[in-house]
């Protein structure tokens, strides 16, 4: 048995599919079905029932995900805190969306680093599966996205609410159906969207991060939904406008943090980074 196999069969208990399990692992289904069938054979048990609609841990299996959990956790640990220098004492890993690194956490991680001499930081993007994966095996202590799974041994924290506006390069207004640029927000803003401008709902172009949906206003032009802090420059300049009368929506972020998690360097540190959106 390697770590790997343990990895593995976390993500098929916690997607429930051997198929979503080696997309979230960037490997083969047949890579992920050997590495259960060796962890099944080193066992002596069967750990998933496998039927058309997926993967269902056996009685085994949910014993087992306890043990798998932290057997991932502790070689997590062990790997980020082997290859500190000698003069750091603790690693923190902070994982978020692309549209969630903005400069007040990018300005609160050096105020960290500058707080706390013995303390390093390591920091990515990831969209929330792998965000949720690495949660899971211990290699994020911190993840900031737009919509957790509730997952046992992870707890949910209330983050920031983005205002979300119509914003558009066009002058004319008939224009803005035929050229709406859609943003994969949130499942929650796509139900809003169809709910409240079926007119649309169906786009030409949609993309998966606010960033990516920004950079084809500029170039093509359209409209789309964007918080006005990411368009401020082109609506300073008058490039884009708000669109009048259009409906706005709000979008919730959530930090999410482990239950296992070393509270004394950890709560402070989250405690600080929700202090910053307050101002």
């Amino acid at each position: 048995m390697n770590i790997e196999h343990a990895r593995s069969f976390l993500a098929v208990a916690d997607t429930g599919s051997f198929v979503a399990a080696a997309e979230r692992l960037h490997v083969t289904q047949s890579t992920i079905s050997a590495r259960i069938r060796t962890l099944e054979d080193t066992l002596g048990t069967t750990l998933f029932v496998r039927n058309k609609a997926g993967a269902v841990p056996t009685p085994s299996g949910v014993r087992f995900r306890a043990h798998a959990i932290k057997m991932v956790r502790a070689f997590e640990r062990a790997r980020r805190e082997i290859r500190l220098p000698d003069n750091i004492s603790y690693q923190i890993a902070i994982g978020a969306r692309f549209g969630l690194w903005d400069d007040k956490i990018i300005d609160w991680i050096a105020r960290q680093r500058r707080e706390r001499s013995d303390l390093s930081v390591h920091a990515e993007i990831a969209f929330e599966p792998e965000l949720m994966q690495g949660l899971i095996d211990g290699h994020l202590d911190i993840g900031i996205m737009y919509t957790p799974q509730r997952r046992p041994n992870l707890e949910q924290i209330p983050f920031k609410t983005e205002h979300l506006k119509l914003i558009s390069s066009c002058h004319d207004e008939s224009e803005i159906s035929d050229s709406y640029i859609h943003i994969d927000w949130a499942p929650e803003f796509d139900e809003q969207i169809s709910s409240s401008l079926p007119a649309i709902s169906s786009p030409r172009i949609s993309v998966n991060v606010g960033w990516l949906g920004l950079e084809f206003l500029k170039v093509v032009g359209g409209s789309a939904y964007l918080p006005e802090r990411l368009a401020e420059v082109q609506l300073a300049s008058g490039k884009f406008h708000i669109v009048k009368d259009a409906p706005e929506f709000d979008i919730r972020s959530w930090l999410v943090i482990r239950d296992d998690r070393d509270k004394k360097i950890v709560d402070p540190m989250v405690e600080s980074l929700i202090m910053i959106q307050s101002y």
